[in-house]
């Protein structure tokens, strides 16, 4: 579904991404652990649009989309959440919501998804008329989440969606991740909680200093010494 090969950016003199090479197929999960300034962020938002590559290729559906405004991208299927959930302050829940689906025309689809959405989250519906910023850290990620749920993605970005949440929250929110993924959306997930984002990978890569430095299925990478030495504390 998503093919990235030979991908390289550049900061200026820094070379942040250094050949990056993945594949995310149809219908899969598929995690990127790595450290703080490994590339990670830069790699989802190289691939949304927000940063033009050097050079490489990314194809989304066999279609080169390295020249698409980013936002035309949400109205191909392609969604981003970035890291720290940028939801709209000074909008209430309901508006931040409804800013998801304004690409939309189907009244009714968007109706139904707003229904779908408030009956995962009930805390959401609860407060959809006050300001968005007024949620707790978890409940703006739900929100940031349900937001990008209602342009109906078939490939969504999700950019360290566990930051700064409290342990339960964030058994919580990788069962959503996994829900959504059940329900056909295929997930391409940054993510620090490097167990928690093995357990629910059907394919995994390590990204390190800008490079790929190995991939393989989440139970690999769970049970390989080098992985569970760095990521996981053993």
């Amino acid at each position: 579904m998503l093919h990235v090969e030979n991908l390289n950016v550049h900061y200026g003199v820094i070379h942040a991404l250094k050949g990056v090479s993945i594949d995310v197929p149809q219908g899969k999960i598929v995690s990127l652990i790595g450290s703080n300034g490994a590339g990670k962020t830069t790699l989802l938002r190289t691939i949304s649009g927000l940063i033009k590559p050097t050079s490489g290729l990314i194809t989304y559906e066999n279609q080169d989309i390295i020249s698409v405004a980013p936002a035309q991208l949400p109205m191909r299927g392609l969604v981003h959440v970035p890291e720290g959930r940028r939801i709209f302050s000074g909008l209430t829940v309901m508006e931040n919501l409804q800013m998801g689906a304004y690409l939309r025309k189907d009244k009714a689809g968007v109706k139904q998804d707003l229904e779908k959405v408030f009956k995962r989250f009930e805390i959401l519906h609860a407060r959809r008329n006050q300001d968005a910023s007024t949620l707790s850290g978890g409940e703006q990620q739900m929100l940031a989440i349900s937001r990008a749920l209602m342009a109906r993605p078939r490939l969504l970005l999700l950019d360290e969606p566990s930051m700064g949440l409290a342990p339960l929250l964030v058994k919580e929110i990788f069962n959503i991740i996994r829900e959504i993924n059940e329900q056909g959306t295929t997930i391409l997930l940054v993510e620090q909680n490097a167990m928690q984002a093995l357990k629910i990978a059907d394919w995994a890569y390590v990204l390190e200093t800008g490079s790929i430095v190995l991939g393989g299925t989440g139970v690999e990478l769970l049970s390989s010494p080098e992985i569970q030495k760095v990521y996981l504390g053993g």
